[in-house]
C-alpha cells in the first residue's frame, strides 16, 4: 500500500487532545484516562477510523482506542474524532509489536484486527497481526476470557490465522467465510472503508472470533 505523505499531519496529532502522545504513562491506568470503569476495547490497524468511531458512537458504555502507526493514515480518524467529540475513544500513533510498554495485564477487554497487510511472503510471518506472536503479545493484556475478532478479503491469511489460533493460547468461538451471508455473525456488522470497497468488487469477508484461554491457578 502506498501512502502519501500529508504535510503537518504529524504535528496535527501531536497537538490533538484525542491523540495520547505518552501513552507509556497510562500503562495500567487507561480507566482512569477515561475518566470511567468502562471496558477498554482496541483496533490495532483503525486506518481512517470509520469502523471505530461508529462502535463509540454505539456504545457509549465502552471505551475505544484506536492504535495506527501512519501519521498521514490516522490524521483522517482524528479529524473526524475532532468533529464527532466523542468521549470513549482515543488514539494511539503507535507500532503494535510495542503495546506491551503500554497496556497491563488484563486490562483491554476485545482486541479488533480489520483487514491487517498480508505480508504475503513466508519471511514476513512473524509481523502479521494475527500471527501466534503477536497473539501471545495480546494475552498479555488481555483479560481472561478477552476475545478478539478479525476480519479480512484475504483468503490465505485467514487460513495462516486459523493455523496460528492454538499455538497463540487463544481457542475459537465463531468463524464464517462470508461474513455478510451470515445470518449470525453478519448480524450488526460495521463495514470499514476498506471492507465496503472489497466487498463492493464481490469478495467474500472472512472473519473469526477467538478467545483468550483461562490459565489454570
Amino acid at each position: 500500500m502506498r501512502l502519501r505523505n500529508i504535510p503537518g499531519a504529524k504535528e496535527h496529532l501531536a497537538a490533538s487532545p484525542c491523540v495520547i502522545g505518552n501513552p507509556e504513562e497510562w500503562k495500567g491506568k487507561w480507566s482512569e484516562r477515561f475518566g470511567s470503569p468502562n471496558p477498554v476495547r482496541l483496533e490495532i490497524g483503525t486506518g481512517k477510523g470509520r469502523f471505530l468511531l461508529q462502535l463509540a458512537q454505539e456504545n457509549p458504555d465502552v471505551n475505544y482506542i484506536g492504535i495506527e502507526k501512519y501519521s498521514s493514515v490516522l490524521l483522517r480518524a482524528v479529524q473526524k474524532q475532532e468533529e464527532a467529540e466523542l468521549p470513549n475513544i482515543l488514539f494511539l500513533r503507535y507500532e503494535a509489536e510495542l503495546l506491551g510498554n503500554v497496556f497491563a495485564p488484563g486490562e483491554i477487554d476485545r482486541i479488533y484486527l480489520n483487514f491487517s497487510d498480508p505480508w504475503p511472503k513466508k519471511s514476513q510471518a512473524g509481523r502479521r497481526l494475527p500471527c501466534k506472536e503477536f497473539l501471545r503479545l495480546y494475552d498479555r493484556f488481555l483479560r481472561p476470557g478477552g476475545v478478539i475478532e478479525f476480519k479480512t478479503d484475504n483468503r490465505g491469511l485467514f487460513d495462516f490465522a486459523l493455523g496460528e489460533i492454538g499455538p497463540g493460547g487463544f481457542q475459537l468461538e465463531a468463524l464464517s467465510f462470508d461474513l455478510h451471508h451470515d445470518k449470525v455473525l453478519g448480524k450488526g456488522n460495521i463495514m470499514t472503508e476498506y471492507e465496503e470497497r472489497f466487498s463492493a468488487k464481490g469478495n467474500p469477508i472472512c472473519k473469526y472470533i477467538i478467545s483468550r484461554k483461562v490459565r489454570e491457578s
